[in-house]
């Protein structure tokens, strides 16, 4: 069972209040939930919609066709009507005067204003879907006390009872099979990556609102008084940056996130973290480029950017996060790698992923370890305390400012020595850039190579990042055909982990690279590194996410005819 609902309408008309209803109640009810949103950038005005998937089994990505469209203009139905599914079904309000067999014409609009608010037309056809796919109205009332209260509530309660009682029942969703591993949380990207900062004992946390990172710091500052945490919100990216350095100058965990554009300014302080070996965590969650680009939709195009951004060389490390799940875990990870090598981690993730919401195992708190390694007095050798003293892995030890009597913490944004002073000897510079990159042998041995699923086949497909959930998906439907496919799809990109490159490259596998920009990214840099070259590119840049169902489409039409 696989049912995918399309609620769309212009924006201001309740897409996100009746999609979200709608999953929390088939949640509750056992159901697995993959839902992703496509809003444009203006307040008001332009075609908004929501697909919410419903499947008694785990889903990772969205699906193109579509069982039953909730329409809330005629637009909507204009735009989308040729992926209803035969034996679809469109809910629309009857005053749109369209009438066909696939079309339930309901007076939305009429019943919610005798309800006393026509606002809640949606919420009539919300009960109505609920009529359309069997299901009864337990947790109706309940989930609706979440979004409404007093006078609001009732007339949304009678509401949605109304347009129960006026549908018909067409789909029966299978029950929900049963999960041992209970209990499961519906939660997307961007709260993920916010519950991996507070678990990771994060303590601060600066930036300025770009879509789509503004959630992140929206969901922490709501949390400000539970957790302790500070949230700043900067008057730029520049000052975001300079703000979370100079908090873990100080000793504490920081961390700041933004967009493509708002990272192009963030890279001279980049560099400064480079240069005085400050620890600190940025998330970068993709938007289409160049400049504002569009603002509400997604892409992969900063990869080759981050991968150098910065003037100068230093060491870094670059995690793409896959799912909600990776994000969580990979977050708090990311922290204890700034901390043990006293680098930037850049956290990638994408409006998609950011948006996105996933029915998934609740998150395992206990697996989190926060591993700081600030030194102690008993740490240090005799003597004067030299913040950059050389060592073999390029590590040197890091105290807190102040807090041993005696030491004192100097560090500079010029070249300097051991201790810390400016120097201008090219002996030195030697000495210190060859410090900071030693580190970069020991950071790969911490690599973590791709996630390979599918079976052994010919073919092998490359991905990243949020493209895990749409290839997986991919993959499994055509090895039901029996093409035995298999998928590498990467998290940590840099350094790039190389040894299921080389392994699948010596069994003579066929690499196809899917991603979400112009330049293929990845295949370049798996070029670049490993001179493995990908024979075939799927990529899309239309600000909208490759889906499973294109996926498998253009593999069956463009390459597993041919190898």
């Amino acid at each position: 069972m696989d049912i995918n609902v399309l609620i769309g309408g212009a924006a201001g008309q309740g897409m996100e209040t009746i999609s979200s209803i709608l999953e929390r109640i088939l949640h509750r009810k056992g159901y697995f939930i993959f839902s992703n949103k496509d809003y444009m950038s203006r307040i008001r005005g332009g075609h908004n919609f929501n697909q919410v998937r419903i499947s008694s089994k785990k889903l990772y990505s969205h699906k193109d066709s579509v069982d039953v469209i909730l329409a809330l203009n005629r637009e909507t139905i204009e735009i989308h009507g040729d992926r209803l599914v035969t034996g679809g079904k469109i809910i629309c309000d009857n005053k749109l005067g369209i009438s066909n067999e696939d079309i339930i014409s309901l007076p939305m609009e009429d019943i919610a204003g005798e309800m006393g608010d026509r606002r809640a037309s949606g919420i009539v056809a919300l009960g109505a879907l609920l009529k359309i796919f069997t299901l009864d109205k337990s947790y109706l009332h309940e989930v609706l006390k979440m979004y409404f209260s007093g006078d609001i509530l009732e007339i949304n309660i009678k509401a949605a009872e109304k347009g129960y009682e006026l549908s018909q029942s067409f789909m029966k969703l299978k029950a929900p099979e049963f999960i041992e591993k209970l209990p499961r949380i519906l939660i997307n990207g961007n709260e993920s990556i916010a519950l991996g900062v507070l678990a990771a004992g994060c303590s601060f946390y600066s930036a300025y609102p770009m879509t789509p990172s503004t959630s992140i710091m929206n969901y922490l500052a709501a949390k400000q008084r539970d957790t302790g945490i500070l949230v700043e919100q900067a008057e730029d990216e520049i000052a975001a940056i300079n703000m979370a350095l100079g908090a873990s100058y100080a000793g504490v965990r920081a961390m700041t996130g933004t967009s493509g554009g708002g990272f192009s300014l963030m890279v001279e302080g980049l560099s400064l973290a480079g240069m005085i070996e400050t620890p600190v965590v940025i998330v970068d969650s993709q938007r289409p480029g160049p400049a504002t680009g569009f603002p509400t939709r997604t892409e992969q195009g900063d990869l080759s950017f981050i991968l150098t951004a910065g003037h100068g060389e230093f060491p870094r490390v670059v995690i793409a996060v896959k799912n909600p799940e990776d994000a969580f875990y990979q977050t708090a990870r990311a922290f204890n790698l700034a901390d043990k090598y006293q680098i930037p981690v850049i956290i990638l993730t994408d409006q998609y992923l950011a948006d996105y919401t996933q029915s998934t195992e609740a998150y395992d708190f206990s697996k989190i370890k926060i591993e700081r390694y600030l030194s102690t007095q008993e740490d240090l050798p005799d003597g004067e305390y030299m913040r950059y003293k050389i060592s073999e892995s390029g590590i040197s030890t890091r105290i807190i400012p102040g807090k041993i009597p005696g030491q004192v913490v100097l560090v500079d944004s010029d070249e300097h020595n051991e201790r810390g002073n400016i120097t201008e000897s090219g002996q030195v510079r030697t000495a210190m850039v060859n410090k900071r990159m030693n580190k970069i042998s020991f950071i790969e041995e911490e690599t973590i190579e791709p996630e390979l699923v599918g079976s052994s086949g010919r073919v092998v497909l490359v991905g990243w990042g949020s493209m895990y959930g749409p290839i997986k998906e991919a993959v499994e439907l055509l090895n039901l055909e029996e093409y035995d496919l298999e998928a590498l799809i990467f998290g940590d990109l840099w350094p790039l982990p190389k040894k299921m490159l080389y392994k699948l490259a010596a069994e003579d596998k066929v690499f196809i690279n899917i991603e979400q920009n112009y330049t293929g990214q990845l295949a370049k840099l798996i070029r670049q590194e490993t001179s493995i070259t990908c024979k075939k590119n799927l990529l899309k840049y239309d600000g909208r996410m490759l889906g499973c169902d294109e996926i498998y489409h253009w593999l069956k039409r463009e390459v597993l005819h041919s190898v």
